[in-house]
């Protein structure tokens, strides 16, 4: 192969939809390239030597937050070893603050944002001549409808295995400023009945878990509707055959039509990542974020109560005026809600945000190194924000693992941000560790605390008995049968 396109996966379930994006845009390239997907962890020497075992002319490497580091070495040793070997560096961590970076200067060439088109000529310019003179290459931004689409590049193994991306439009009309959809001017949608052509051959091939990676997949509702409809049509026509389709929504706009979409799926089919991100105003004003905090809370308090979807809700700690005092009362109202999960995030400084504008301001201190978590700022220090960081691991083993779901109600009381913080804070007293606690262990640490709050020995471990600690989740008749759902959903559904 003349073209390989390469990345390394967070893990081995993550099918890189930008690489597909590439190849299915190859034109006459196309049948001398190829894609090599790796999972970060690996050793940089194998992944060079199975590279170059290809003998490629180019080796053109999707880059991300999660994968710079390994990239960066991978580049390195492939330039010392073939440095005749061309290296083209895309994807969002190389698109900005580019020429700074390490990586770029290990590598030859850069395709900053969009690739589809600017890869295949500059692979045509070093193949043919004349050869390139500039090595950083703005990427020039097509037509949605001109675009080759890529899922039939999705092969019957990862099909089988993994899981798939999709996009029914690109780019986001709002302007957060943590997030790099911010730097879009606004949303672009595929063409609805082209979209759905490719959803249906994916569906006749065996594909029953959709993942889409649309910023505002319910901003045009009558597309949403459609695209449901789509899946509802299946899950009617083969209710012993389930699907699975993960969306993330805007979370102030839930109009009576779409909900009335939404009721009609059943259990362990839908999934919705819902970015509150804060419920302080202030905050949100000073972030550029703008959001109905009253109508995101109804929408959200509406969909557990009232619908079989399952619920991922985001809130970041760290933003530029948010306190400990104010993110926990958005904690606290977000737990109210009965969300079945609560993404504790901790906020990054991701290349090219405009959340940069702060740092001054509000003395916001970043790692130097990937994924530039905050460390501390002007209303949290250091310590309090690794309390936080030890607070959002615990949260996630415990809460979001659905594991103790009828001990969590009592470990959290009537404060549960200052009563699961306590807990986090004695836990790390009493382990010294965030990761690598076995399930067991962990069950008879959440008893013991439960003791030290003044709970009866017995009582503490009937309440643990109650819950799933350390078992297999029941089996549940909508998921187990073929729905391709992650272990945690099935724990949350059982």
């Amino acid at each position: 192969m003349s073209i390989i396109l390469s990345t390394l996966n967070a893990r081995y379930t993550h099918a890189s939809l930008g690489l597909r994006y590439l190849l299915a845009n190859m034109g006459e390239l196309q049948a001398q390239t190829e894609i090599m997907e790796f999972v970060i962890g690996g050793k940089t020497t194998e992944f060079a030597e199975r590279l170059l075992a290809k003998k490629p002319k180019i080796i053109g490497f999707g880059v991300y937050i999660w994968n710079v580091e390994e990239t960066t070495r991978l580049v390195a040793l492939l330039k010392r070893v073939a440095p005749e070997v061309k290296i083209i560096l895309g994807g969002p961590e190389v698109s900005y603050e580019t020429a700074e970076q390490a990586i770029v200067k290990e590598a030859d060439y850069v395709v900053t944002g969009w690739g589809e088109v600017t890869l295949p000529d500059l692979c045509r310019q070093i193949l043919r001549g004349p050869q390139p003179i500039m090595k950083i290459h703005t990427g020039v931004q097509a037509k949605l409808a001109d675009l080759q689409l890529p899922y039939s590049l999705y092969t019957d193994e990862d099909i089988k295995n993994r899981t798939l991306y999709v996009e029914a439009s690109r780019g986001c009309p709002f302007k957060c400023e943590f997030c790099l959809s911010a730097l879009d001017k606004t949303a672009w949608p595929f063409e609805l009945e082209r979209f759905l052509a490719e959803m249906e051959t994916l569906y006749q091939r065996g594909a029953r878990l959709f993942k889409f990676v649309d910023r505002t997949f319910n901003l045009n509702i009558n597309s949403s509707l459609r695209i449901m409809q789509f899946f509802l049509d299946k899950i009617a026509a083969h209710p012993d055959d389930p699907v699975f389709a993960h969306f993330e929504v805007v979370p102030d706009h839930l109009p009576e039509a779409l909900r009335e979409g939404i009721m009609k799926f059943p259990p362990g089919a839908l999934q919705f990542e819902i970015g509150i991100q804060s419920f302080n105003p202030e905050v949100q004003t000073l972030v550029s974020r703008k959001q109905n905090n009253d109508k995101a809370a109804d929408n959200i308090r509406w969909l557990s109560s009232s619908t079989h979807a399952h619920l991922h809700v985001d809130l970041i700690a760290g933003l530029p005026g948010e306190t400990v005092e104010s993110f926990g009362r958005g904690f606290d109202a977000l737990y109210a809600l009965q969300p079945h999960e609560i993404q504790f995030g901790i906020l990054k400084r991701l290349r090219g945000t405009p959340i940069i504008r702060h740092t001054d301001e509000f003395a916001m201190k970043y790692d130097p190194f990937p994924p530039y978590t905050i460390l501390s700022n002007r209303d949290i220090d250091f310590t309090t924000m690794q309390r936080l960081v030890r607070f959002a691991r615990y949260w996630d083993l415990v809460a979001n693992s659905g594991r103790f779901a009828n001990t969590l109600p009592v470990l959290l009381g009537s404060s549960p941000f200052t009563q699961f913080m306590a807990f986090a804070d004695w836990l790390y007293a009493n382990t010294d560790a965030t990761h690598r606690i076995a399930l067991d262990r962990l069950a008879k640490l959440v008893c013991q605390w439960l003791q030290v709050q003044g709970m009866q020995k017995e009582e503490a471990e009937a309440l643990l008995a109650s819950d799933y600690a350390g078992k297999q989740p029941r089996p549940v008749e909508s998921v187990e049968k073929k729905a391709a759902l992650t272990a945690r959903q099935q724990m949350h559904l059982a």
